[in-house]
């Protein structure tokens, strides 16, 4: 199925392509040199982002040390390896379970000691392993018993590739192939799509496990294909997701079918002994005359079933295009922002911080710009939220980080001053829950050979009390890189005074909510000292936010805080502009 380069050849692409696992090609280090659509959509990641990458920098740090030290050795040993159980990192951060497999070939007429060996790599989604592996070696033992049997063997292949191995529903590619099967719209009928998410579904799987998770999967794909047997095509995306594709007459029959698909799903089922009645969350798209494809109609109610979830669930929404619809101007920001960061649309400005004990510079916070083509340079404000929920904040993050110590290690180079600078970067909510976060930071500042300790990560106080616990983790393990650790808008959340103590906390940064009522709001000022007094009490730096003028100053310095950042002192410059104020304030 493969050419003498380790590539599909024509007659097999499709099937390469639309296997249900992961297929890859690799050198003997594991720097992928093709992959398949699978692949590329179970982590999310681009084709392009993919292609040139190792496969284990797509693995946790202990996960990269088990292939590294005992898959690539036993590759070259034995030319095989089966079964590892390993995680991959999705482009959204989230841990995805798989089981690898891995062979080590010579393509033919090449020198075996040339170097031109490839490794072709099977990858899994766990829970399924054992489905697709039977299915999958039947049809191919088929293929090599004989020459007879070859043309069977390729249409059972055919037939895995547009099926979900799980509920034998049409995948994605399955439902395009069979559109035609739809009832004609001669009458004025119209094709409605249905998206359909399973409400909770993760918390089946974690507290009954992934083999009862599959029997509610299969049960919901035979509720959904009787529910509209006859008159529909019922499809299984991924995971909890499922798709029914319908002609119907018009919106009133659309919405009438879902509220009928959400009492058929409704229906209580038993699995394990144990009674489960689950909800779903359906968007419903309507196809408009000769401008939606099937992936327009999927996408269109994917995204009203977004707006059903967010409303509370076990219900459905319709789908209503216009000019203004907030979803199509999300996605249509969320490409922009993708390329953006792809086209080095994204600049980082430099705050000055100061002591208030000297006067003088003690370092700078790095903050992120956007530079639009259309609205100019956008704050954070008007775009990390929007990188948060889409997962784009990793890239975005790592970026601004290596940013940022590129400049430190510079004016390291230029001045004995610049090399007493703190730099502090934000870290985002989604960052801190980031499995692959201290990696990304031990290897930024190894690239920089910068001293961790001038190295200042800020973490609003929101965000650490979103899970203590998980939280206090990565924070302890940061903490062990030698960088320092801040508690960001400090004031404007609920810590524990408990978890405050555990923290391994370098300083406060105290919101600038409170600052700007110093001298003028008594409320504000006892705040103010409080948090400089809490600060102090605990040992670690206060830090005041938004200072603009010189009586904020002089209160401050009164109460005994320690740093200060501000309009007065300097706003956010981009890199040329700070290094001719730091010249101008040495």
């Amino acid at each position: 199925m493969t050419d003498t380069a380790g590539r599909p050849v024509a007659n097999f692409e499709a099937l390469f392509h639309q296997a249900p696992c992961g297929y890859l090609v690799t050198d003997d280090g594991g720097r992928i040199a093709a992959v398949n659509d699978t692949f590329v959509q179970w982590t999310g990641f681009s084709r392009a982002a993919l292609l040139g990458r190792t496969l284990q920098s797509l693995m946790p740090v202990g996960d990269q040390i088990l292939y590294a030290t005992h898959c690539i050795p036993q590759l070259g040993i034995t030319g095989s390896v089966s079964e590892v159980a390993v995680d991959f990192i999705g482009a959204d951060g989230v841990r995805r379970p798989a089981l690898l497999s891995a062979s080590r070939f010579t393509p033919p007429g090449s020198d075996a000691g040339g170097g031109t060996d490839s490794v072709r790599v099977i990858i899994f989604s766990a829970h399924e392993r054992r489905q697709y592996e039977k299915e999958l070696v039947s049809a191919l033992r088929a293929a090599e018993d004989s020459d007879a049997r070859r043309a069977q063997a390729e249409r059972e292949l055919q037939r895995l590739a547009l099926h979900d191995a799980l509920t034998g529903l049409p995948n994605r590619a399955g439902l395009k192939a069979r559109l035609g099967e739809l009832p004609s719209g001669g009458s004025g009928e119209t094709v409605a799509a249905f998206f359909i998410d399973l409400d909770h579904f993760k918390a089946v799987n974690d507290s009954l496990g992934h083999g009862a998770g599959d029997s509610l999967l299969v049960s919901a794909a035979e509720r959904l294909a009787a529910a509209v047997e006859g008159t529909a095509l019922v499809g299984r995306l991924s995971g909890d997701e499922f798709v029914v594709l319908v002609a119907l007459p018009g919106a009133e029959d659309a919405t009438a079918l879902a509220g009928r698909l959400l009492e058929v799903l409704a229906a209580p089922i038993n699995i394990e002994g144990l009674e489960i009645i689950t909800s779903a969350s359906i968007g419903i798209a309507i196809a408009r005359d000769g401008e939606d494809t099937v992936d327009d109609l999927i996408r269109r109610a994917d995204i009203a079933m977004y707006r059903a979830k967010e409303r509370g669930r076990n219900r459905w929404e319709l789908h209503r295009p216009a000019p203004t619809d907030p979803n199509v101007d999300r996605l249509r920001a969320l490409g922009e922002l993708r390329r953006g960061i792809g086209e080095g649309a994204l600049r980082v400005h430099y705050q000055p911080r100061i002591d208030l004990h000297t006067g003088r510079p003690s370092g700078v916070e790095a903050l992120v710009r956007w530079q639009h083509p259309t609205r100019g340079l956008l704050p954070p404000s008007e775009f990390i939220s929007m990188a948060e929920e889409s997962g784009l904040v990793r890239p975005l993050g790592a970026w601004v980080l290596d940013e940022t110590l590129k400049l430190a290690e510079s004016l390291r180079r230029d001045s004995q001053a610049g090399a007493a600078l703190e730099f502090a970067v934000n870290l985002s909510a989604r960052q801190l829950n980031d499995p692959g976060l201290v990696s990304m930071v031990e290897g930024a500042l190894r690239r920089t050979e910068m001293d961790p300790a001038m190295l200042l990560l800020e973490i609003t106080e929101t965000a650490l009390m979103q899970d203590p616990t998980a939280a206090l983790e990565s924070l302890i393990a940061l903490k062990n890189l030698g960088v320092g650790l801040a508690v960001d808008d400090f004031g404007t959340g609920y810590s524990s005074l408990t978890y405050l103590k555990k923290f391994p906390i370098n300083e406060l940064k105290i919101d600038r909510s409170f600052i700007m009522g110093l001298g003028s709001d008594t409320g504000d000022s006892a705040i103010v000292g409080s948090c400089i007094g809490l600060a102090h009490a605990v040992g670690i730096r206060a830090v005041a936010e938004g200072v603009e003028t010189e009586g904020q100053v002089e209160a401050l310095q009164t109460m005994g805080c320690d740093l200060a950042q501000g309009y007065l002192f300097a706003r956010p410059l981009p890199e040329q502009r700070l290094r001719e104020w730091l010249s101008a304030n040495a």
